[in-house]
């Protein structure tokens, strides 16, 4: 019987799939299941997987009906898991060696116990520098978080990453949100925080690869996902009995990362054409008028730049205002000598 499955959602990922699955090929844990599903690549990439699946019987490919993004493909690799404990690994990113021998012995360990984080280590392709992601010291001691309070962690700028072993149940209950192509995975992770009786972190280590196209790091339309994937917890936490204060810090944290966005947005707007602008302009307007300022915390309201207007033309007029200042400095509208 395999003990943990690994889902590797691949896309055009041919030039990094090979250290990937070496490094979980290689585990010190050998009971292992390997679910990649191609999400229809139009490199080799799925000629590689079936390659790889051909020299291990661990390994199996499976491939999405098109191109879905990595949480849809995700959710088909979920239903042929077979093992108790499930974690993803992307294409591009790798493991130590030992890394799911670790997470196995913390649960067997522990058994209240249902998420095991990994140590996350990041490595810069350009010159290979790597850095330690860091974590709260109560989990650098060996000892537990609570569910609820890892999922508070998640919510104040992710003090904790989403990389972890978890059991397959929660997966059952929670699986990866679809709601965007990108984004929309890290709620789940938040989910699978709140449903923990505990959260724990091992030696093992998961080396996530950052580089110049890097979705999460180069400007991309797709960036703005995280407006919708944002909308889209939300929802989802309405539905949970949470303390009192946990919702307004959620809408605070989101409308920090809402005028992030949009300003992002500002810094681009003369790179996009008239159609995208406009359909960007409807996405923002629409997520605006998800906020209001009862429910964000009273710090917040009145922070300068931050105000909350639910008129798109007034809240353009003041971002545009601050980022000028930002870029510029102040004698841009005050031109005084």
């Amino acid at each position: 019987m395999t003990e943990v499955a690994i889902l590797v959602a691949a896309y055009n990922a041919a030039t990094t799939l090979h250290r990937c699955l070496d490094s979980l090929c290689g585990q010190t844990l050998t009971a292992i299941e390997i679910l990649c599903i191609d999400d229809c690549s139009t490199d080799n990439t799925y000629s590689i997987l079936s390659q790889r699946a051909a020299a291990d019987s661990r390994i199996k490919v499976l491939q999405t009906p098109k191109n879905s993004g990595q949480a849809v493909a995700r959710n088909i690799a979920l239903m042929h898991v077979h093992s108790p404990y499930v974690c993803m690994v992307d294409a591009d990113d790798w493991l130590s060696p030992n890394a799911l021998e670790h997470a196995l012995h913390c649960f067997h360990q522990f058994p209240q116990t249902d998420c095991v984080m990994f140590q996350l280590v990041i490595h810069d392709d350009a010159d290979h520098h790597e850095e330690n992601y860091g974590m709260p010291e109560i989990l650098s001691q060996g000892k537990a978080l609570s569910g609820e309070r890892a999922f508070e962690l998640c919510l104040d700028g992710w003090m904790l990453h989403g990389l972890y072993v978890t059991r397959y149940r929660l997966y059952q209950t929670i699986p990866f949100d679809t709601s965007t192509r990108l984004y929309s995975d890290d709620n789940t992770s938040c989910l699978h925080y709140l449903h923990s009786r505990e959260v724990r972190a091992c030696k093992g280590i998961y080396y996530y690869r950052r580089h110049e196209h890097s979705l999460t790091t180069s400007f991309n339309l797709l960036r703005f996902d995280q407006m919708e994937a944002m909308l889209s917890l939300l929802l989802q936490l309405k539905k949970e009995t949470l303390r009192p204060g946990i919702l307004q810090r959620y809408e605070g944290h989101r409308w920090d990362t809402f005028i992030r966005i949009y300003r992002l947005y500002l810094t681009h707007e003369q790179e996009l054409d008239k159609a995208t602008r406009e359909q960007l302009q409807s996405r923002f307007h629409t997520i605006l008028h998800t906020f209001r300022p009862s429910r964000l915390p009273l710090r917040r309201r009145w922070k300068p730049g931050y105000w909350l207007t639910l008129n798109s033309t007034l809240f353009h007029f003041q971002q545009k205002v601050y980022f000028n200042i930002w870029m510029h400095g102040i004698k841009t509208f005050f031109p005084f000598k």
